[in-house]
């Protein structure tokens, strides 16, 4: 798999701008990845942190189900790696835990975010709500988290996979 990655044309309008930036750091993310067996994904970055590249997949895509399902369109959809008694579980790998199941279930959540995005103008406020049970997001400001969540955690990937096997890129 080689992960391409292009940055947003300069001149497009604000939500081809926001959702090209969007899958631009989701394909970074991809990218870090590439190339390496389950067990480099799996391992953590520096003990006692248990963060590692398949961790951090795991996460995002329960990240991506949380914003665009449960709070855009209101979905009743429950976590997929954690629960009230692991509220770590995507970080909590196993030997078990393949690259093939995160990336496909992260790969299936983008695919519904997309779907739900698609229904929302920028402004339209989220069905559902946030934790806080308070006011409604617009699109617009779950697509600026997105971008930020995926480059926050894109940070970790640069140096997780440089720890790894000393590959560094933008």
């Amino acid at each position: 798999m080689t992960t391409g990655r292009r940055e947003p044309d300069r001149n497009a309008d604000e939500r081809t701008m926001l959702e090209g930036w969007l899958d631009y750091h989701r394909r970074t993310l991809a990218w870090k990845c590439e190339g390496l067996t389950d067990d480099q994904l799996r391992t953590a970055s520096v003990p006692p942190s248990e963060l590692s590249l398949m961790g951090l997949v795991r996460h995002m895509a329960e990240v991506e189900r949380s914003w665009f399902r449960r709070v855009l369109a209101a979905e009743d959809t429950g976590p997929i790696y954690y629960d009230e008694a692991d509220p770590d579980g995507e970080f909590h790998l196993t030997g078990a835990d393949t690259w093939q199941e995160a990336y496909g279930t992260w790969q299936a959540e983008i695919g519904a975010a997309r779907r739900n995005a698609a229904g929302f103008a920028l402004d339209d406020p989220s069905r559902g709500r946030g934790r806080d049970g308070g006011e409604p997001f617009t699109l617009r400001w779950i697509y600026t988290h997105m971008i930020e969540e995926y480059a926050r955690h894109n940070g970790h990937a640069d140096l997780i996979r440089e720890r790894l096997d000393g590959v560094t890129g933008e």
